[in-house]
């Protein structure tokens, strides 16, 4: 049976075909997509007919932050899982993960591990809400599928769209949730401060460290204004971008001063294991509500994680991908320019993006990129994630078959001719 057959079979027993919306092939190739794979190593990743393909796409979804399969942290997960996993009594792996994670987060004082981001954020968010009578959330970004955050679409169909997903349906969210949560445009710091200023119930704020580019300087301005004059908690969703361009947070980068900062996919190299971090005067509060799960203290997530950020440590690894995130978009730029395409690019570097500046042509444009990568034996979008595996000599290869594959665009684009094969990518809900 072929990936196609399985997928079309996993959809009918499997809501949606699998349980994670950013791996379905919808969202790269829909008619093309590999799918499902054998096994992985470092950028290498291989089919179940054993076809190896070279990744400079999503990485495990930001997860494989030293590459696959990385023999030090599996070492000691193998370690973990002979010892046992889950006992009676608990790991003395989670203290020292607690204490080590402590080293970075100077502003804080406890940690509360969980294993996915999403279930974090809820967390995080239960502990800021013990911690103040203001219940209501603004936000800023991307952070999750709880209800605390899908509801703020109760409100308005459309007031997570600008926040990474679009039309994300809050059926089955209670209704009594409406007008809890209140969104911001990213960098809109006049906002941020009129919010605050006028709506009264409003406590707790949370935001991304960075998605496709950093915070701006009047905004982090603006946010220590509101936090003094309003006493309000702060949160950083660190999910996504921690541990990518510092030990710990980008916050340190932008100079935030958090109350709770929430950790997760980077932390194990694709082992589950997530942080909250925080104040004690914050996080002590966790423990007048009932927060609690059996899988959070299992050994692995934090045998993983310990030798995750010992090797981030030792070879300087946010240094080193964001020098050649830096030059994967540095390059794109010149590849464009010289093939007369319309190219716009983020500046987080650790996380390159590109966007084929064409309107209703875009989505288009960047299947077609995946489609052409693909059959040069690239999993490669518009996105990428950059990790310690992604060597120079690897993104030399890879920037040459970019070139290539936007003189084909570039051809399609001029010649008005159609050679995508595949059905364009769907990346709504």
């Amino acid at each position: 049976m072929n990936n196609k057959k399985i997928w079309e079979e996993a959809e009918k027993i499997i809501p949606g075909g699998n349980g994670l919306l950013s791996k379905r092939p919808q969202r790269f190739l829909p008619d093309g997509w590999p799918i499902y794979y054998k096994k992985a190593k470092g950028i290498y990743i291989w089919d179940l007919s054993l076809k190896k393909y070279t990744d400079f796409s999503i990485m495990g979804v930001g997860t494989a932050i030293l590459g696959y399969a990385n023999d030090q942290v599996d070492k000691k997960a193998i370690s973990a899982i002979k010892a046992s996993i889950n006992t009676t009594l608990n790991s003395k792996e989670e203290f020292l993960l607690a204490k080590e994670i402590l080293k970075y987060d100077k502003f804080a004082d406890q940690v509360k591990f969980a294993k996915a981001g999403g279930e974090a954020m809820a967390i995080a968010t239960r502990i800021a809400r013990t911690n103040t009578n203001k219940h209501k959330i603004v936000f800023c970004g991307y952070h999750g599928w709880h209800d605390w955050y899908i509801s703020a679409n109760l409100s308005d169909r459309k007031n997570l769209n600008n926040h990474l997903l679009q039309n994300l349906n809050p059926t089955g969210i209670p209704k009594i949730l409406k007008n809890l949560m209140i969104p911001l445009k990213f960098n809109d710091y006049k906002s941020l401060k009129e919010i605050f200023l006028k709506d009264r119930n409003a406590g707790i704020l949370v935001i991304e460290g960075a998605r496709n580019d950093y915070l701006s300087k009047n905004f982090v301005k603006t946010l220590k204004q509101v936090q003094r004059k309003y006493n309000i908690i702060v949160i950083i969703d660190e999910i996504t971008s921690g541990w990518r361009e510092t030990m710990g947070g980008v916050y340190k980068k932008v100079g935030i001063k958090p109350d709770m900062v929430v950790y997760g996919k980077a932390l194990g190299n694709g082992y589950p294991i997530s942080a909250v971090v925080g104040k004690k005067n914050i996080m002590k509060k966790s423990n007048e509500t009932f927060i609690s799960s059996t899988a959070w203290t299992e050994r692995i997530g934090f045998a993983a994680a310990l030798e995750t950020i010992k090797f981030l440590k030792r070879k300087n690894v946010s240094k080193l991908i964001q020098k050649r995130g830096m030059k994967i978009i540095k390059n794109w730029k010149i590849l464009a320019q010289k093939n007369d395409l319309k190219l716009k690019t983020n500046n987080f570097y650790s996380s390159p993006s590109f966007q084929f500046d064409y309107a209703s042509e875009s989505e288009k444009l960047h299947t077609l990129f995946t489609e052409l990568m693909l059959k040069r034996g690239y999993l490669a979008t518009n996105y990428m994630f950059v990790t310690y595996s992604h060597s120079d000599r690897e993104i030399n290869k890879y920037l040459k078959n970019c070139d290539k594959v936007f003189t084909q665009i570039k051809e399609s684009l001029f010649l008005k001719k159609n050679i995508l094969k595949s059905r364009i990518r769907k990346m709504t809900y």
